[in-house]
């Protein structure tokens, strides 16, 4: 490599940072973009991004902020050592050592494997003494070389702390999959034990992803037992052996996303938990998959591709089933958006360029024209008799094109929703089911209420029977053939006997009261909306407000599409409104608030609420009311000015999906306003009385 990962440039000892871990992050970010390998803005959006996800705070007193992003030229690493402590959200207090990876986009795997030896070797407690008292820039870079690329490190200043291990002698990110973690040579026979696998992934594949395995293979070496890791990260991945599997007791799944090849374990008893579990309590999760390999009653894995985040970091084998349904519903909502964007999006088209009449003949002007043989104005029927369309020609024909495509899109809304919460609760083999499930629920009129409940019957089922014993030349018939085979049948059975009726009666008249809406109703509807958006800004109640919406779209009705536009602008409010304060009162807000605040004008007009999350995580009290009063006034003058979205996403830049486009944009300007006045007082309240509280002190 032309230039080593980290210099003495990018080291900063003893550094005194007024702010919170924002103006630390603002500080990493300035001091890697000052060597020319990263443009400053870019990276600290892209460290704030990956910061919003889950806090990078470690045990140890450790905290990692780190990116992949385009505004990275080259990988670089940065040390920041604090001389007072910042809360970066560790559970064992504020962190003092601030590591920053910075990662280009597309940074390939020789990269990458270095930057995992680094995350592997903060969890030795002499790696991190060495780094604290570390006399010089100089001394500090040469350790961290010494870890990541030994042939470009000087010889470290002599300290009081234990040398730095060699990067070799920590355990390797890419370690052979048959190769066991203990050492038979020191370390106790395992023979009374079970093997055990772990596989670890979090968002970013660079930083949670080797320290979680390292934490779990140095708490097997301590504890005598034969554990194999499988990191699924961005420094490639070396999959168990078939062989390495088969002798397995248990697997522990630590991860934050998806993980790949779940169905190689079906069966097996298994230890769910987020990435940053292992970090806190490796020996404890070793303990419950030793303990769930003997137990016959164990959790499974069910086969397939689960959402990899099913457990919280303290849950130990399993979660709630509320918190499971809820988790399966919300990647049902994710993988659902896509056929929204591009259904949505096209339908909206079709309109823009064939005009407000395309969809009357829009699947027979697409099947039975083409660019060789151009449509005349078509005929079609109405309620009051024979109309023509108001287009002809390219014009018709593009916008048939466009408007079918988006239909048949939209057609695959519920069944997507339901496939993929089943997919949620029990991986692959609930796809299926799931799918038919909501094809059904579309056929009887269920809509995406029944939906949801096909998905969240199969996902169960599924689940179930996964969990089940069967002979060993049966098991592997069962993911692929027998559950959902048998899932389908009795999720549809009940759907046609028991269920699909009196959901159909509840869609029905769920949407007879939306279409009658109309005045007081529709406002106080809309008041509701956007006071669940601005809760918690891409939280929880923010999704149930935004899956309300988009699955009412499939309706394709005038009051659908009113509830879409309130949801979009309210969404728009927070971002929006904390831009606007932070540009005008700048001196109530850190440098690091008002360089995000820059930002949250972008993400504002493209409906990306989580830009005001960096300020709603800093002060609740004040910027969360603030942001539900301005949703609140939005999402009810959207619903007042009759404005309607046929696009679920966007925000101003699907300007042609939304009509009346200039009531979108007066309530939203509303709303930003209303929001920006109320948190500019309650931040100015808050900054007098501190001032005053300060001057009486000085004159006491």
């Amino acid at each position: 490599m032309a230039e080593p990962l980290i210099t003495p440039e990018l080291v900063r000892l003893d550094a005194s940072i007024t702010g919170d871990k924002h103006a630390v992050i603002a500080e990493m970010a300035e001091l890697i973009a000052a060597s020319g390998r990263a443009d400053r803005q870019g990276l600290q959006e892209a460290f704030e991004k990956r910061e919003a996800q889950f806090a990078t705070g470690m045990p140890g007193g450790i905290a990692i902020p780190h990116c992949r992003a385009d505004a990275v030229t080259q990988a670089s690493l940065g040390l920041i050592r604090l001389a007072e402590p910042v809360d970066f959200g560790s559970k064992d207090g504020p962190a003092d050592l601030i590591i920053g990876i910075a990662a280009p986009e597309g940074t390939g795997d020789a990269h990458m494997k270095l930057l995992a030896k680094l995350s592997r070797s903060l969890v030795r407690k002499d790696f991190l003494a060495a780094l604290r008292s570390a006399a010089t820039p100089d001394e500090a870079a040469s350790l961290i070389l010494q870890v990541v690329q030994p042939e470009e490190a000087k010889p470290a200043e002599t300290t009081s702390a234990p040398p730095a291990r060699a990067a070799d002698e920590s355990a390797p990110p890419a370690r052979a999959a048959d190769e066991p973690a203990v050492d038979s040579a020191t370390q106790p026979a395992a023979n009374d034990k079970p093997v055990l696998l772990a596989i670890t992934s979090c968002p970013t594949g660079i930083a949670h992803t080797y320290m979680a395995a390292e934490a779990l293979e140095e708490a097997a070496k301590e504890k005598g037992i034969e554990l194999h890791v499988e990191t699924q990260g961005s420094g490639g991945i070396d999959p168990f052996t078939p062989e390495v599997i088969a002798k397995a007791g248990a697997i522990i799944i630590a991860a934050d996303v998806g993980i790949s090849g779940r169905d190689r374990f079906a069966g097996m008893p298994v230890i769910e938990s987020s990435v940053k579990r292992p970090m806190n309590e490796p020996g404890k999760m070793l303990d419950e998959a030793v303990a769930a390999a003997e137990d016959p009653n164990a959790v499974r894995v069910a086969g397939g591709s689960g959402t990899g985040s099913d457990a919280a970091a303290t849950s130990g084998a399993k979660v709630g089933w509320g918190k499971r349904i809820q988790q399966s519903v919300m990647t049902g909502v994710s993988y659902m958006i896509p056929f929204v964007a591009a259904g949505g999006l096209l339908t909206a088209l079709g309109f823009a360029v064939g005009g407000y009449d395309v969809s009357f003949v829009a699947e027979d002007v697409a099947l039975n024209y083409s660019l060789w043989n151009l449509p005349d104005a078509q005929t079609y029927e109405t309620a009051a008799g024979m109309a023509t369309t108001s287009a002809a020609g390219m014009a018709l024909y593009l916008g048939a094109v466009f408007n079918a495509l988006g239909g048949w899109g939209m057609g695959f809304l519920v069944a997507a929703l339901s496939g993929y919460v089943a997919f949620g609760l029990a991986g692959r083999p609930g796809i299926a089911p799931g799918f038919i499930g909501g094809a059904l629920s579309v056929a009887i009129g269920a809509g995406f209420i029944g939906g949801l409940v096909t998905g969240i019957l199969a996902g169960l089922l599924a689940m179930w029977l996964a969990s089940l014993r069967p002979p060993r030349w049966l098991a592997g018939l069962m993911p692929v053939v027998i559950i959902p085979l048998v899932t389908t049948l009795l999720v549809g059975s009940l759907m046609l006997l028991l269920l699909g009726r009196p959901l159909a009666s509840l869609m029905t008249s769920l949407q007879d009261w939306l279409t009658g809406m109309t005045g007081t109703s529709a406002v106080l509807l809309g008041v509701i909306l956007g006071l669940m958006m601005c809760f918690d800004l891409g939280g929880p109640v923010n999704k149930a407000a935004y899956l309300f919406a988009t699955a009412g779209l499939s309706q394709g009705t005038e009051a659908s599409w009113s509830i879409m536009a309130a949801v979009m602008a309210a969404g728009m409010v927070g971002p929006l409104a904390m831009a606007l304060s932070t540009t005008v009162r700048r001196n109530l807000y850190t440098e690091a608030e008002r360089e995000n605040g820059t930002t949250a004008w972008l993400l504002g007009a493209a409906f990306i609420s989580e830009g005001a999350i960096p300020f709603a995580a800093a002060d609740p009290l004040r910027v969360i009311p603030s942001m539900m009063t301005g949703g609140a006034v939005t999402g009810a003058l959207c619903m007042a000015l009759g404005v309607g979205s046929k696009a679920p996403h966007g925000g101003v830049f699907v300007f042609f999906a939304i009509d009346p486009f200039w009531g979108f944009l007066v309530s939203i300007v509303a709303g930003t306003l209303v929001a920006a006045f109320v948190v500019t007082v309650l931040k100015q309240l808050a900054a007098n009385k501190k001032k005053d509280a300060a001057t009486a002190e000085a004159a006491a």
